[in-house]
């Protein structure tokens, strides 16, 4: 569990915090397997027996105050009693003492809880097919499931399902694959006639991988697109009388949903869906309206200011809340570049705790890399996350992939939580609250209870029989962090140790939330904050500067601290981004909302790298030179002959005009510059694209667009560099208008 503070001291008032003019907050990823210094968690098996505050609720930790039938909650300071079993629980000796009076960071079991759901061991997926697509499409999906099939654990349970007009299960148990179908009504209101559990039984839907993996991989080679005479030619369903597939995205996955709650907690306590589209659903209940999107990126917002179209209906958002129900995760992959709405769609991923995945077409996609690096990855289910502060700190809101908890507040549940899934909070003080110097210090406790499955291997003396399942168990855990940080009532102690990753994370939250509404609104709220900052450190370092010094004099390079220099570049980073462009006719409006969802669940680091890239450059291919600071056409005149550039989604290898020809090129797998690279494509939750680009033979467009600094706030390409000096120049201006 790492926690990343925005402020490594935490400010002893609400008027020192304003004057700082900084965010204050926390960015928490609770299933890490260390914290960010890299320690990981003391493990213990009695996490049922740790005790909790009867007053806040808290958890017994190291830092509370022990006594021999007491102890004192560290938080809302409460004196608790001790029963006699947890007193001589605590009386041990040294080497002996339980995991909570040895570590603030502990990861215990939950005995009793752990047998409640000992018969729903088995982990199931579930891949939902679009018909109504290109062979292109369905063979990178055919690709992507054997990939899949690759990472998934034996004794897991897979299942086949297509849509178009229809819904279609597969049976692949048997000599040859049958598939059965069920028509979709064109009027539907998202219920068949039939329900999927009477077209077939659940044990014949889904066939463990370990046994039938070469079954599924014939299967899934008998899928095609559907034929012409299946294509919607009705009048309603098209326009200018071009012919449309049809659809039924919303009525299939809902009967999905409906058919898996059935053995939600009997089969399974966590179900993967793995939804892939081609195209916007137009067909039965849940259809969205894209027939006007040859010009999506101005016929649907003239007179309007939202980065992102609306959400057209509020089907997909009661679906994700049967999807939670259901104990079912959605993973969402749209490979097309047609306008499909991800807006309506996000909230059926994002809320049932899956991802959202956008491909703009098949040829450079990474989806098989995808999907394969997501389920290697260890994933936590059934999630709740609870963050508890001391009572002079507020929680004023929280941010991240997941769904309140309708009774309790700063609770979260979340479906599904992998190791990279990061939660943000941002704090203020309670009303004329503050941290004296004789109190005690602030406390923030994070606690995160959560499922896994545990695979304990193949226990079958026979691995190829039928009936042969890999052994797994169900581990109810509790992880709970307590830390407790220093105040300061001066100012350049908020500066010196700010970390600017965070700060950047909750302002991009921050902006992502208000710019549903109005972004233009939001960008200028941003531009504001940055300039109000601006005269805040101005105004903190006024005893440097001479009491006659103008416009020319006030400091936007923030020279006096080096922790707070990167500020300004990544706000101006995020303000060129295309999640904040307005009308642009080469972004796409489904893009915009993939960056949101993407944005929103990254960890600080990562954000920093998808929103302002690193710049390397390299000597020779086996010699890293330096990392550049500066993102401009300067890279042009260097003296290094080679850069790579890390934008997080892509990576970029860039030879100059005048490198030498006897570099080769590309770089060779043996050296530094490879080796490099390749670790990079590991350690992304997703596979970045990887263009190698020659200066002298090859367009550089898509080098030249992550040059930031010679853009204008538009995001159009400026001559010179100039873009991110002029902006430091209006931001300038702006903080004399203040009158520091």
């Amino acid at each position: 569990m790492a926690v990343r503070p925005s402020l490594a001291y935490f400010p002893s008032d609400n008027a020192l915090l304003e004057s700082s003019g900084l965010p204050w907050g926390v960015a928490v990823t609770p299933f890490s397997s260390t914290d960010e210094r890299g320690s990981s968690p003391v493990t213990g098996d009695e996490g049922d027996l740790i005790p909790r505050c009867t007053s806040c609720f808290a958890y017994f930790s190291t830092l509370c105050s022990l006594h021999r039938w007491s102890w004192t909650c560290p938080i809302c300071s409460e004196d608790n009693d001790l029963s006699a079993d947890a007193a001589a629980r605590y009386a041990r000796d040294g080497s002996h003492d339980p995991p909570e009076l040895r570590s603030a960071f502990v990861d215990l079991l939950l005995p009793g809880e752990e047998g409640e759901a000992a018969a729903a061991t088995t982990p199931v997926y579930v891949a939902a097919i679009d018909l109504s697509s290109s062979e292109e499409f369905l063979e990178l999906v055919k690709s992507a499931l054997l990939a899949a099939l690759e990472a998934l654990s034996p004794g897991s349970l897979f299942g086949i399902l297509t849509f178009s007009s229809k819904i279609g299960l597969y049976d692949v148990q048997g000599p040859i694959p049958i598939v059965k179908n069920v028509f979709i009504p064109p009027d539907s209101d998202g219920t068949l006639h039939v329900d999927l559990k009477d077209v077939m039984p659940f044990c014949s839907f889904l066939a463990p991988v370990g046994t039938f993996k070469d079954r599924i991989a014939e299967a899934l080679e008998t899928i095609k697109p559907i034929a012409s005479w299946e294509r919607a030619t009705t009048a309603s369903q098209v326009q200018d009388h071009a012919l449309h597939h049809t659809r039924g995205f919303g009525v299939a996955i809902d009967a999905l949903v409906n058919y898996l709650s059935v053995e939600n907690g009997t089969t399974f306590e966590l179900a993967r869906i793995f939804a892939f589209l081609s195209g916007p659903p137009n067909y039965g209940a849940g259809q969205l309206d894209a027939r006007s999107n040859g010009d999506h990126n101005t016929g649907k917002v003239v007179d309007s200011n939202n980065t992102l179209l609306p959400e057209e209906t509020s089907f997909y958002k009661n679906l994700a809340a049967s999807a939670v129900q259901a104990g079912a995760c959605v993973d969402l992959f749209a490979i097309t570049n047609e306008y499909t709405d991800l807006t309506s769609l996000k909230v059926l991923s994002v809320e049932s705790g899956g991802s959202l995945f956008l491909y703009s077409n098949t040829d450079e996609s990474t989806l098989p890399q995808d999907i394969y690096k997501m389920l290697k990855r260890p994933y936590a289910f059934g999630c709740v996350l609870r963050l508890r502060t001391s009572p002079e700190i507020k929680i004023a809101d929280s941010y991240g992939h997941f769904f309140p908890d309708p009774q309790y507040m700063h609770v979260q549940h979340i479906n599904c939580c992998d190791s990279f899934a990061s939660y943000t909070y941002d704090f203020e003080f309670e009303k004329d609250s503050q941290f004296a110097r004789k109190s005690r210090p602030p406390i923030l406790q994070i606690a995160f209870k959560y499922t896994m499955i545990v695979h304990h291997g193949d226990t079958s003396d026979d691995a190829s029989n039928s009936g042969s399942r890999s052994k797994f168990s169900v581990q109810r855990r509790l992880r709970v962090r307590t830390i407790q940080y220093n105040t300061t009532a001066n100012i350049w102690d908020l500066y010196d140790f700010v970390d600017p990753d965070v700060v950047l994370t909750i302002l991009v939250h921050q902006v992502i939330l208000a710019s549903l509404s109005d972004v233009v609104e939001a960008r200028l709220w941003l531009h504001d904050w940055l300039a109000i900052f601006i005269a805040q450190y101005n105004k903190a370092y006024k005893n440097v500067r001479p009491a006659d010094s103008g416009v020319s004099d006030i400091d936007v390079d923030f020279s006096n601290c080096s922790q707070l220099q990167p500020l300004a570049q990544l706000v101006f980073a995020f303000l060129v981004s295309p999640l904040l462009q307005v009308q642009d006719e080469h972004i796409h409006p489904d893009y915009q909302t993939y960056l949101q969802c993407l944005f929103s669940a990254l960890e600080p680091a990562s954000l920093r790298q998808a929103i302002c890239p690193t710049l390397s450059s390299y000597s020779s291919l086996d010699t890293e030179a330096e990392v550049h600071q500066s993102l401009s056409r300067s890279v042009f005149t260097s003296e290094r002959p080679i850069f790579l550039l890390d934008a997080y989604t892509d990576l970029l290898v860039y030879y100059l005009p005048t490198a030498s020809p006897s570099i080769p090129f590309p770089p060779p797998r043996d050296c530094l510059l490879r080796s490099t690279v390749d670790r990079l494509k590991q350690e992304r939750t997703l596979t970045p694209r990887l263009a190698f680009i020659h200066g002298a033979r090859d367009d550089t467009t898509t080098f030249e667009k992550y040059l930031i600094e010679d853009r204008a706030l538009d995001g159009t390409l400026l001559v010179g560099s100039i873009g991110f000096r002029s902006f430091l120049e209006e931001v300038r201006s702006r903080v004399a208008e203040f009158g520091i």
